[in-house]
């Protein structure tokens, strides 16, 4: 076979599966069919539980370094035409780091390639086909056709993706029909940027920094996403009566039909953002030399399943969420999940529904992300009174500490706690693992340490000589740790290579229980020893 397994498009989602296939010893063929990397950035950075998975694969400080500063909480953050306000709290829930999509892409390409992985780029695939052990792609390369062959096809080229196009796997869901405008400039000096950030617009006076305004047209927002850059956006509802609640489809070729927005590879022109700025706000706002265009509309969509025999789904190709800021998250951790996965069926030691765990886990994990991002729709759509008094009432709930910390992690994602089987039912059991300081014989580490070459781990927290000796058999799968912690929230933790806890022993827990749901869980995620 020319490789284990061929991933189709080299955007942050593919990049990463390949990185994280490379530290499992499998061999990924990265097909993408532009010829060079993008230079608009079509995100602005990071956010959410992604940040802490790049800290325990050692990667966030060489993240950190190409971006505009460290890893930072988000004091405010925009949700459904409202800004969420986080500053209340000593440690906000959600955090950022502004770090433009193509050095994120240039990152991860770097990563992927020093790890070993073939990314071809001005490659396309044109075709794929599966049986019962192989999956071969047909592509159109810059020299002429060829074909590929590989164990596995993951499909990581976005919304429009034609690997699951061609495997047939439906993708239902909404297009919501206002159209947003964005654009990123350095502003002219007939502009006037106040100390706090406002901005003083000829004719049209002060406008906040940070806020939305509102007209009977529509929505007209700006940020400053470095001193000098600001993010100008406008959002419409350009449709016709009968499309005002959105469109819904539920077929394989909705997406074609039903998306009238433009990508960056053909931005829109300056002159169309400033109408829509004239529009909104009903006056002109002068902008300078654009950085970046895009006109899109959003769209809450899901893939009926995320795995077809041999081809599997992750990132845009797999779930659209109808807000910006959560995508690049929930695609690179789908990726994080998969590929361990993928690797313990190449090396022929996977459970027979290993793979499957892969759609049951992200597939709900997508399906919360759509909740809350839908939730947002209901929120920013009303112009009227009525929508005013939802926002405000809306606000008024997140002054109380709980509800606030609770929307934070929904927005993160790091609320998410997969549906995993234990016999204990022990409260860690399917969540992220927490980054514990631990004291060894070798000295100090810690748990995202121990997870930088994602290998699975057993941690003994209570020098549990019955759960290591029932661990044995599994070593050269497993890595066994014995260590003390200060705040011990189990006797032992098995991590699956994704730093999710696929088991946990309550503390004390009697040998004859703990050995034997130990012994369970590593069968279930770690095959026959």
């Amino acid at each position: 076979m020319d490789a284990d397994v061929i991933i189709v498009g080299a955007g942050p989602t593919g990049l990463m599966l390949a990185g994280e296939l490379r530290l499992a010893g499998v061999r990924p063929l990265v097909l993408e069919r532009q010829p060079r990397p993008r230079e608009t950035p079509k995100a602005n950075g990071l956010g959410g539980q992604i940040l802490q998975l790049l800290r325990y694969r050692g990667l966030l400080d060489r993240f950190e370094a190409a971006g505009t500063g460290p890893v930072q909480p988000a004091p405010r953050y925009p949700f459904g035409g409202v800004h969420v306000d986080f500053s209340p709290l000593a440690d906000p829930p959600l955090r950022g780091l502004t770090l433009p999509q193509p050095r994120l892409e240039r990152l991860l390409d770097e990563r992927a390639r020093e790890l070993g992985a073939d990314v071809r780029r001005g490659h396309e695939m044109v075709g794929v086909g599966q049986d019962d052990a192989t999956v071969t792609a047909d592509v159109r390369g810059p020299d002429g056709p060829y074909r590929v062959t590989a164990r596995y096809l993951v499909g990581c080229d976005g919304p429009r993706s034609r690997v699951r196009e061609l495997t047939g796997i439906p993708f239902p869901g909404t297009t919501h029909p206002e159209v947003n405008r964005l654009g990123q400039f350095a502003l002219p000096d007939s502009v006037t940027r106040l100390d706090n950030g406002d901005l003083d617009v000829p004719g049209l006076g002060r406008i906040r920094a940070g806020s939305f305004t509102r007209t009977d047209r529509g929505v007209f927002g700006f940020g400053w996403l470095t001193p000098e850059i600001v993010m100008v956006s406008t959002t419409e509802d350009e449709s016709s009566e009968d499309e005002s609640t959105g469109v819904e489809s539920t077929g394989v070729e909705s997406i074609e039909v039903e998306s009238t927005g433009v990508d960056d590879d053909a931005p829109m022109p300056l002159t169309e953002l400033q109408d829509s700025i004239r529009r909104v706000l009903g006056a002109n706002l002068p902008l300078g030399e654009p950085f970046r265009l895009s006109r899109y509309r959003f769209q809450a969509r899901q893939a009926r399943r995320y795995r077809d025999g041999r081809i599997l789904l992750a990132g845009d190709a797999a779930h659209l969420f109808p807000s910006t800021g959560v995508g690049l998250n929930a695609g690179m951790l789908d990726t994080v999940n998969l590929a361990w996965k993928l690797a313990a069926d190449v090396d022929g030691w996977a459970p027979a529904d290993l793979l499957d765990t892969y759609h049951h886990e992200r597939h709900f994990a997508a399906a919360r992300t759509l909740l809350q991002t839908q939730a947002q729709v209901a929120l920013r759509r009303g112009h009227d009174s009525a929508a005013e008094a939802l926002r405000e009432v809306f606000l008024e709930l997140l002054v109380d500490e709980q509800p606030l910390r609770r929307l934070g992690a929904l927005i993160a994602g790091t609320d998410i706690r997969h549906p995993l089987p234990n016999a204990n039912q022990h409260s860690l059991t399917g969540t992220f693992a927490p980054d514990l300081t631990l004291h060894t014989d070798q000295g100090t580490t810690s748990v995202a340490e121990l997870m930088h070459t994602a290998r699975p781990v057993l941690l003994d927290l209570a020098d549990r000589s019955d759960l290591r000796e029932s661990a044995r058999a599994w070593q050269q799968r497993i890595e066994i740790h014995t260590a003390k912690t200060d705040h011990r929230p189990a006797d032992a933790l098995l991590i699956r290579p994704d730093a999710h806890i696929a088991w946990a022993a309550t503390t004390d827990e009697p040998a004859d229980t703990a050995v034997l749901t130990l012994r369970d869980a590593l069968s279930r995620w770690f095959g026959t020893p």
